[in-house]
């Protein structure tokens, strides 16, 4: 259990950062951090970061083929919970 907590804690605090940075680069005109690098640590456990990030700094909000990708995989990871907590393999 401790190290669920922190291991999510971390990659979501590491997704946050990520979409942070890209954001400053992106006000900066420097060159970007790509979708794959920015979509990544999300399919690992650090959707909740990112998508607050995303309101937060308010960026690839208006992307839809970024934003498509992004709400699949929320929809993927809800997906799998809900059938590890079916097959009795969690327990809330």
């Amino acid at each position: 259990m401790s190290f669920l907590f922190w291991y999510f804690a971390l990659i979501n605090l590491v997704t946050f950062s990520i979409i942070a940075v890209d954001k400053q680069l992106a006000v900066n005109q420097k060159r970007r951090i790509s979708e794959l690098n920015l979509l990544l640590p999300s399919v690992i456990g650090g959707a909740l970061g990112s998508g607050l990030a995303m309101l937060l700094f308010r960026h690839k909000t208006s992307k839809e083929s970024f934003l498509l990708r992004f709400y699949a995989i929320i929809v993927i990871q809800i997906l799998i919970l809900f059938g590890l907590y079916n097959f009795g393999i969690i327990k809330f």
